[in-house]
């Protein structure tokens, strides 16, 4: 049987601008191509501007995870200025952090996720009427009640930081708010409010505090069938849908993870520096390589170029040795030369490796048994890992794994805000580099700053999605995705739903890795056509 090639254009849903191109034999994939089918121009933007308009700029990179971008460029200058940061600075940024993660939880799922287990491809399985009744898009029964409550934790954000999406409220040296009771009040409430419609009778179907009790894969089954409420809770639906449709089958991408962490202690890191961010960090970061635990150190992150429409670097540079990217001309997906530049995203690499950022990258540092006491230890995922293995089906249980705990945190947190206390300290300004990192909804994200004369010489941006949607690199070695997608079974390649599931665990977001406007020169840099 000969080799069948498909251009499927545009695979995202929502940030739909990621292109795939696959070749199938004998009905599985076995090459694939992942294309950033837009040029980014953030780092031009930033390029000779004052060192706090990352501040404004670098949210509008996103509207998901507009937060987490501040987060990044906030702390980046506290590392280059070696500002002062109180307690309540750390709280109310670790506050928003978490607020927008935890909304991106049941949006992602039921918006970009469970749909397509309402496809047709699944119509022989016995739960799947159960699933096309639930899940099914904006008319599901419980796809409506999670993406309702999916707007209450952004709400939290919005009383500290005045607006959510592209709020600025973090800023070097803490916050720039000073909450009341009446605040406090508020957000416990609406808390609440997001755990009572949705959270534990509709996805848990038990208590937050009994549903945090499982700590291996066999404590998981046994959760499952331990009552009807759970069997039938949406997280119960999804274990035992999930296993009968096969998703634990493929998806296993490159068997390496690595993760920036985030949430900095609230007495850890009053002082920052790049070099004790690691120790004060509560969810850890680190480099899993399939078998071994690595500390993380951001000067083994680099990126390849050789495979992206970049003209002016060479393979392997650090953010902080790399230029302003130059753009070249770019082709569709139909007329790329796969052999050479294919994609506007590079290829990050850490220590010389490919390595999947996201949820389930987090879950498996949580699981790092040599973590500290302040730091979350969590031993569940480092089971299934062994047990199952990295797949569609446990990419999708980690970023729901994480909901509770989250909730939880936010909790603890605002009960320790000390309405009394400072929440900014003013820093002076100087010469430097910095970095900053935090763990977006989607993955790793990093902003690398240099500062010379007062302005911005080198900004760079490293997103989650760069991460997972990277193309090959310098040794024509394939990304996350790419490596994820071999092996896949397309039944039907008139509807290859199967690449979108697995292109989707990912929830890769394009919008966070291109971009583009040379708003300077007004030169056209590419046309696309919509």
């Amino acid at each position: 049987m000969s080799v069948t090639e498909l251009n499927i254009s545009p695979v995202g849903r929502v940030e739909g601008d990621l292109d795939v191109k696959v070749y199938i034999d004998n009905g599985k994939v076995t090459r694939a191509h992942t294309q950033a089918a837009m040029f980014r121009g953030f780092e031009k933007i930033m390029a000779g501007k004052d060192p706090q308009s990352g501040l404004i700029v670098t949210p509008r990179i996103c509207g998901i995870c507009g937060g987490s971008h501040l987060y990044c460029a906030s702390s980046a200058l506290d590392t280059a200025w070696g500002t002062k940061l109180t307690p309540n600075a750390l709280l109310l940024r670790a506050i928003g952090q978490a607020s927008e993660t935890l909304q991106s939880i049941p949006r992602w799922y039921y918006a970009i996720f469970a749909t397509d287990l309402a496809n047709k491809k699944y119509a022989d399985k016995p739960l799947y009427k159960e699933v096309v009744k639930r899940w099914s898009a904006y008319v599901g029964e419980t796809f409506q009640i999670g993406l309702t409550a999916s707007g209450l934790p952004v709400q939290i954000y919005a009383l500290f930081g005045g607006q959510w999406p592209h709020s600025s409220y973090m800023v070097p040296g803490g916050v720039m708010c000073a909450p009341t009771l009446k605040d406090i009040t508020r957000a416990h409430a609406i808390l609440a409010q997001f755990k009572n419609d949705w959270l534990e009778p509709v996805w848990l179907g038990c208590s937050i505090e009994r549903y945090m009790e499982i700590k291996t894969w066999d404590d998981m089954l046994a959760w499952v069938e331990e009552n009807e409420s759970q069997r039938n809770s949406d997280l119960g639906l999804l274990i035992r849908a999930g296993l009968e449709f096969g998703l634990d089958k493929f998806g296993q991408g490159v068997g390496k993870f690595l993760a920036t962490g985030t949430y900095l202690h609230k007495d850890m890191y009053n002082n920052p520096t790049i070099e004790g961010r690691n120790a004060a960090l509560i969810s850890s970061s680190g480099f899993f390589d399939s078998e071994n635990y690595h500390e993380f150190d951001h000067m083994k992150v680099s990126e390849h170029v050789k495979h992206s429409w970049y003209g002016n670097q060479e393979d392997g540079l650090h953010p902080w040795d790399e230029p302003l990217p130059t753009p070249m001309k770019s082709q569709t997906l139909h007329d790329s030369d796969f052999d050479n530049q294919y994609s506007w995203s590079k290829a990050p690499r850490y220590d010389g490796h490919a390595a999947e950022a996201g949820p389930l990258a987090r879950v498996i540092m949580n699981a790092n048994p040599n973590n500290k006491e302040h730091q979350i230890r969590d031993p569940l995922f480092g089971d299934i890992i062994k047990k199952l293995g990295p797949s569609v089906f446990t990419r999708v249980l980690a970023r729901v794994h994480e909901a509770p705990r989250i909730y939880k945190f936010i909790e603890q947190w605002l009960s320790e805000i000390d309405l009394d206390g400072e929440f900014y300290v003013k820093p002076v300004e100087k010469d430097g580099k910095g970095f900053g990192a935090t763990e977006a909804a989607r993955g790793a994200l990093a902003h690398w700053i240099e500062i010379k004369d007062g302005v911005i010489k080198n900004y760079q941006v490293m997103a989650p999605t760069t991460w997972n949607v990277g193309p090959q690199d310098g040794n024509d070695n394939p990304g996350p995705i790419e490596t994820a997608l071999l092996g896949t079974t397309i039944e039907d390649p008139l509807d290859p739903v199967e690449v979108g599931i697995v292109a989707r665990s990912f929830d890769s977001c394009l919008v966070c890795t291109v971009h583009a406007h040379d708003a300077q020169s007004g030169a056209e840099l590419s046309r696309f056509k919509l």
